[in-house]
């Protein structure tokens, strides 16, 4: 699976491995991040098929304008920036060492009830789904921007077209 494979490693042998991962099995852990990166990578894409989450997400991300307005990646990498944790994000889009969050930050960046629609649609709770997205978006980001660059709209739909199709969803 490539890309996938590198991204879920990445964060299995990262964030989760530290903390409150610790007391659940690996085995947990990849399914918690595997049912949250669809959301995640929606998320990423800022793009809604059909209102719901993806819509809600495109809104929150975009300032409430939708998803055109600073939805997408750079809508999400913005939102944290917003919230004080742009040197964070920084370090997920640079070349260097990702910088950690906590499920705090997420909740703190996306909002409550972000996270609550994001746990019902993973079937995950609220605090596995802040938790699985601390470890998983500065991943997730430093994947997607390859040489510590932002993609062009049309590479970034590309490699999230990717990772759907591998993880079944495409």
């Amino acid at each position: 699976m490539g890309l996938l494979d590198s991204v879920l490693g990445g964060v299995m042998g990262g964030a989760l491995g530290q903390g409150q991962g610790q007391a659940q099995g690996a085995g947990a852990n990849a399914g918690l991040l595997a049912a949250l990166l669809p959301v995640a990578l929606s998320m990423i894409n800022g793009q809604s098929s059909g209102g719901g989450l993806g819509s809600m997400l495109g809104n929150v991300l975009g300032g409430g304008q939708g998803a055109g307005a600073l939805g997408g990646l750079g809508g999400l990498i913005g939102a944290f920036q917003k919230a004080g944790l742009g040197e964070h994000a920084a370090s997920w889009v640079g070349t260097g060492e990702n910088m950690p969050i906590s499920a705090d930050d997420v909740t703190k960046v996306l909002g409550h009830d972000t996270v609550a629609q994001v746990a019902q649609q993973a079937g995950v709770s609220h605090g596995d789904a802040s938790a699985g997205l601390a470890a998983l978006l500065p991943q997730l980001i430093n994947h997607l921007t390859p040489n510590g660059q932002m993609p062009s709209g049309d590479q970034l739909q590309a490699s999230l077209g990717d990772l759907l199709k591998n993880i079944g969803r495409g």
